[in-house]
């Protein structure tokens, strides 16, 4: 059974989403975005507004005080002109430079800031038809539909609620000067945009759950998917399992090669072998060890090489069980080991004719810690 077949019914693994992130793919809410920069924008115009439109009101009465002679020269007017501009965007360069930071701030409330060119790349998938009625007719859409008509319903049911509320201030700006009406009507412009951006709020509180749950839906993975996600970051079994095999060969044949080298090799005498070597050393180092077929191997090439074979099965099992390869053996089988060089030694002798017949020790004095009967 394909993977297209089978139910998406995992949970995304880490690799997935990193994966996703890495495409630009990341979940947004649009409604967090917007509701953030409406409110703040809000506020910002109602701390600084009357400052905004006291500049405005002074350029107003700058431009309509042009004389005859200045409006007649087009030096003059372009002087003018360069003023108006310049002081204009002074007054509101604060609030732009305010609201870009809060723009981009908000954008990245809801997956956090995500830099990628990805997205950026065309892709002839977007230009199917059938794609884009599929994307028209899906359950998106619908949902992105009822938003909409939701959005819409929660801001009118506040600006009538607001109207209602402050009617009778309304009416009553009609009775008032031009300046105190003019700057009534400000306050309760901004207070209305800042509370209509409010009530969007709670398209927010639904819409950011939503996105995060469908996200996840769409990168949700089959068994298979994560059966094969994981034995490509832990490696293939049948690859870890050859390298495995070459690994141990490798071992074997140093070893091996390490047999003629050693001074003695110590055997159960038929299931363990050890090899251990001390010439250069500051204390015996196991060259090889084995069990069955190997030790069999290895007193094959220390007999070969003439390299003494000496039975202690208590001492081979020791040795066996608490040394590692290429490392010295424990402290606790000094005195054992000791015997056993020291009887090599003149077993060389006197096969030089150089001293008596030495007795092979039977007898070893192995710690309980050490002994693997």
């Amino acid at each position: 059974m394909s993977d297209s077949d089978q139910e998406k019914t995992e949970q995304p693994t880490a690799k997935r989403l990193e994966q996703a992130r890495e495409k630009g793919d990341v979940p947004r809410s649009r409604e967090l975005s917007t509701t953030v920069l409406l409110v703040i924008c809000g506020c910002f115009m109602l701390f600084f507004g009357q400052r905004i439109v006291e500049v405005f009101i002074q350029l107003m009465r700058f431009n309509l005080s042009i004389d005859k002679a200045a409006s007649s020269d087009p030096m003059m007017m372009f002087a003018h002109l360069e003023v108006t501009v310049k002081e204009a965007l002074m007054s509101i360069m604060g609030l732009l430079i305010g609201l870009a930071f809060v723009a981009i701030a908000a954008s990245v409330l809801m997956g956090g800031w995500n830099f990628t060119l990805e997205a950026l790349q065309p892709k002839l998938s977007k230009l199917n038809p059938l794609a884009g009625i599929k994307r028209m007719f899906s359950i998106n859409s619908l949902v992105e539909l009822v938003k909409s008509f939701a959005k819409f319903a929660v801001v009118a049911g506040m600006a009538i609620y607001m109207i209602r509320s402050d009617q009778d201030r309304l009416m009553l700006m009609a009775r008032q000067d031009i300046m105190t009406s003019m700057a009534n009507g400000l306050e309760l412009l901004l207070w209305g945009f800042i509370w209509l951006a409010c009530s969007l709020v709670l398209i927010t509180l639904i819409d950011v759950p939503y996105q995060q749950y469908q996200y996840m839906q769409k990168l949700k993975m089959t068994k298979q998917e994560v059966k094969e996600e994981m034995k490509n970051a832990e490696g293939n079994p049948e690859i870890k399992g050859r390298i495995r095999r070459l690994q141990r060969e490798m071992t074997f044949r140093r070893m091996m090669s390490n047999v003629p080298k050693a001074d003695v090799v110590i055997t159960n005498p038929t299931h363990y072998a050890v090899a251990l070597q001390y010439a250069g050393h500051k204390a015996p180092v196991l060259v090889a060890k084995g069990e069955e077929l190997v030790a069999a191997k290895i007193r094959e090439i220390a007999d070969a090489h003439k390299v003494p074979i000496i039975s202690a099965p208590a001492l081979a099992r020791s040795v066996y069980y608490n040394t590692e390869i290429d490392q010295e053996i424990p402290s606790g089988l000094y005195m054992a080991v000791a015997q056993v060089l020291a009887y090599v030694t003149h077993l060389k002798a006197w096969k030089r004719r150089q001293g008596p017949k030495p007795v092979e020790p039977t007898q070893f004095d192995i710690p309980s810690e050490l002994r693997h009967d």
